[in-house]
């Protein structure tokens, strides 16, 4: 995928996802997502999962941000692109959970169509054991 594009859409994606994160509307984010979207989130905790189709993608996205009551930032690094439809993006993630502040580093995989909606994405931590104790630990939203 072309750097450009590729970096324009993630723009795309996580200006949306801010937003949403942020108490603003989920329309921006739906416009972005493929119907038969997949989104794979590895671990044992409170937001592990494989979420199918948009409403399952939405209420994963939706549960993130209540569990951080509001206060989930990410904060987009390097990018990686190649041949086909793959997109790699180094991203911080950040959260004030239950009054403590987390940090964590995660990879998201993304796989766009060829209309600019995405498809798929597996989010992979790189410390999967920190990850994991920032989102098992968490009052229930």
């Amino acid at each position: 995928m072309d750097r450009d594009r590729a970096k324009a859409l993630l723009s795309r994606l996580h200006a949306a996802q801010g937003e949403f994160y942020s108490g603003g509307a989920s329309e921006p984010i739906r416009a972005l997502l493929a119907p038969d979207i997949t989104w794979h989130v590895p671990g044992d905790n409170a937001i592990a999962g494989d979420y199918r189709g948009i409403e399952e993608v939405m209420a994963y996205f939706a549960r993130r941000r209540d569990l951080a009551t509001g206060s989930f930032r990410m904060h987009p690094g390097e990018l990686l692109v190649g041949e086909g439809d793959h997109v790699a993006s180094l991203t911080d993630g950040t959260a004030t959970i239950d009054g403590v502040e987390h940090h964590w580093s995660t990879v998201g995989l993304y796989r766009f169509r060829g209309d600019d909606l995405l498809a798929e994405c597996w989010l992979l931590p790189l410390d999967t054991s920190a990850f994991d104790a920032i989102w098992t630990n968490v009052r229930s939203a």
